[in-house]
């Protein structure tokens, strides 16, 4: 058996990496390549700078995605998914499919 350190298991694991209601959009809006920090504020309508700001440098952190640091004037940043984090955003690709199996039972859940 692998050794995981302070995790339980290898989804005990994951799910530190994912935690978080932004996480899974963040990765969705760096599928198509690199991305600028407005257009990812912009594109993800209700996140706050400092919580998107935190959970790109988390994501950096765990390998998940690059920032690309361009020395111009005016500065500019571009982040993009590392290749673990493409092969992560593929492992959620079967979670999101399962939502929408069930969309009606989480939406009811939701409402009462």
């Amino acid at each position: 058996m692998a050794m995981l350190g302070k995790y339980t298991c290898g989804l005990d694991a994951a799910m530190a990496v994912v935690a978080g209601k932004w996480v899974p959009l963040i990765l969705w809006e760096l599928s198509d390549g690199p991305v600028r920090f407005n257009t990812l504020h912009r594109n993800l309508s209700g996140i706050s700078q400092k919580m998107l700001t935190q959970h790109l440098k988390d994501l950096q952190c765990y390998g998940v995605v690059h920032r690309e640091s361009y020395h111009e004037v005016p500065p500019r940043v571009e982040y993009s998914m590392t290749p673990a984090g493409r092969e992560l955003l593929e492992a959620l690709e079967p979670m999101g499919n399962w939502a929408e199996k069930h969309i009606a039972q989480i939406c009811a859940a939701d409402a009462g």
